[in-house]
């Protein structure tokens, strides 16, 4: 059986485990952990010999299988490492602590087999009388730059402080191995001052890379503490807010916006005819609202239903103009011609003037595009003196348009008819819906379905919108519903709608149409006098 050789203490050939990370330095303990394998078998090996040492390399790449690596994969110079512990691991191989303590260099790769192993020289550092000035003064330079990192990063900081109280560092390449230890440096950086056996040269490289790691740690503390400056003010300036809020509630400056909210709503209503059952759902809500967190998300859905459902004109109705002299002549002013249609309106004015009161009515204004019919709807809103609101349903294909999003949807708002309520600040507006001959249907419901209870006097008066789910009676709003033609709208729905029907004009009518409105109109848009353009009857 072959004795090892030894140089000194140490053997001259010793078992090789490839590090992929970083290096390790002389005068280092640390902990490597050992997976089941050929490796693990090498250091059971070591571990049961006389001098328990083995020897460390780098490898050349990081990405390595070190299982089939060969010498070639391995840096030349690394460290002879003593096994200090070893810890088995429950899910095979183990944990072990090495003490590094020597430069090694491969000289010759012993032949191949299950295991790495090589003939190695060992290197003791040596410093020459003309270098020792300069190396002392690299080391008090080191040493100053290692206290300046540790004030700015306190990791290690105590153990790190008495370490460099009670160490006098005679041995420069000690305390270069011990410095670039600390670094975050890259494995490349910290291989070439591992095989820098110079000391004055791996001194010199060491305070480089520290320099940069101070740099660098100064640049980490200076973004820190903007950022942490920041927190700060901005929690100072919340705190103040606060406080400032609660000053204010004690004084009776301000209210805090639950009570804002609460008295906001309680205003809107105290004018109105609520009905008793809407009074109630508004006074349950205002419960619920005073308990609730007014950070919580209910709070807002809880917030946005009340200033819906107070907001809806509640028994308020805009006084009517009954004086049919008067509204002849509104209509005359706007439309020329159109007898059927504004012999219609006057007979609606004059029956509520008989009832004293005018209760809803659908008309239905069919004709080719640009003969005016949404114009005549704006006229006779006038002519009644009521608000008046419009709303296209041409390539509507959801019925929640018309009767509104249920509240558990996130993004729910109630459908057209209690917006136009809300618009016109009215129950009894004038709403025209346009292009009924153009909706359409689709999975989310037939908005022409939904038309049938708005448009039905019968059903109006307690139509139910699915966001308020409330009653809202809608049977004194006159509807004027407009088409192009009759063959698309659904026959329950065209039964409910008085039909009038307008066509295009007559040459005559043409001209006085021009003299009496576009005339006049297009010259005030142009800018111009009466005296300054004329028209005969000829042009």
């Amino acid at each position: 059986k072959k004795k090892p050789i030894y140089e000194g203490d140490h053997p001259d050939e010793l078992f090789i485990l490839p590090l992929t990370r970083r290096p390790f330095f002389p005068g280092m303990a640390a902990p490597l952990v050992i997976e089941p394998g050929p490796f693990y078998e090498v250091l059971k090996m070591v571990a049961k010999s006389s001098h328990k040492t083995l020897a460390l390399f780098l490898t050349k790449k990081e990405e390595v299988n070190i299982y089939e690596m060969g010498f070639e994969d391995l840096c030349d110079v690394g460290v002879m490492a003593t096994i200090l512990r070893i810890v088995p691991l429950e899910q095979g191989g183990a944990q072990v602590v090495l003490n590094m303590e020597k430069r090694i260099k491969i000289q010759e790769p012993l032949p191949k087999s299950k295991y790495l192993r090589a003939k190695v020289s060992y290197h003791n550092d040596q410093v020459t009388p003309d270098q020792s000035k300069i190396i002392k003064a690299y080391s008090i330079s080191i040493i100053t730059t290692i206290k300046e990192l540790l004030k700015l990063n306190p990791l290690f900081k105590e153990e790190l402080q008495i370490f460099l109280g009670h160490s006098d560092f005679t041995e420069p390449g000690k305390l270069a191995d011990f410095a670039v230890a600390l670094t975050t440096a890259g494995r490349e950086e910290l291989q070439e001052i591992l095989g820098t056996f110079d000391v004055q040269d791996r001194i010199d490289k060491t305070l480089v890379l520290l320099k940069k790691e101070l740099d660098l740690s100064k640049l980490q503390s200076s973004i820190n503490q903007k950022i942490e400056a920041t927190i700060s003010k901005t929690q100072r300036e919340f705190f103040l807010r606060e406080q400032l809020k609660t000053i204010k509630r004690e004084l009776g400056i301000e209210k805090d916006d639950k009570m804002s909210d609460t008295e906001k709503f309680q205003e809107r209503i105290k004018d109105k005819e609520v009905p008793e059952d809407v009074k109630k759902v508004i006074d349950d809500e205002l419960d619920k609202l005073g308990v609730l967190d007014t950070q919580s998300a209910e709070y807002a859905v809880s917030r946005n239903y009340l200033d819906w459902l107070t907001v809806v004109p509640w028994g308020v109705n805009s006084k009517e103009n009954h004086n049919l002299a008067e509204a002849e002549k509104i209509l005359e002013e706007d439309h020329y011609g159109l007898k059927d249609i504004k012999e219609r309106i006057l007979e609606f004015i004059g029956v509520g003037k008989l009832t004293k009161g005018v209760k809803g009515s659908i008309i239905c204004l069919v004709g080719p595009p640009g003969v005016g019919k949404t114009s005549i709807g704006k006229s006779i809103a006038r002519a009644l003196n009521r608000k008046f609101f419009r709303f296209s349903v041409g390539g509507m294909r959801d019925e929640a348009e018309i009767k509104g999003h249920r509240r558990t949807y996130i993004g729910a708002m109630p459908g057209k008819m209690i917006q136009a309520l809300k618009d016109a600040q009215t129950m009894n507006p004038v709403i025209m819906i346009d292009e009924v001959d153009k909706m359409g249907q689709s999975y989310h419901g037939d908005p022409a379905s939904a038309l049938l209870e708005v448009l039905d006097p019968e059903q109006n008066k307690d139509f139910l919108d699915h966001y308020l789910d409330v009653r809202a009676d809608l049977s004194n709003i006159l509807f004027i519903v407009t088409a192009n033609v009759l063959d698309t709208i659904p026959g329950p729905l065209k039964d409910r709608m008085d039909i009038l029907r307008l066509s295009g004009y007559i040459k005559q009518e043409k001209v006085e149409i021009a003299k009496k409105y576009l005339i006049t109109r297009n010259r005030k848009k142009s800018g111009l006098k009466s005296s300054q353009v004329k028209f005969t009857t000829g042009a």
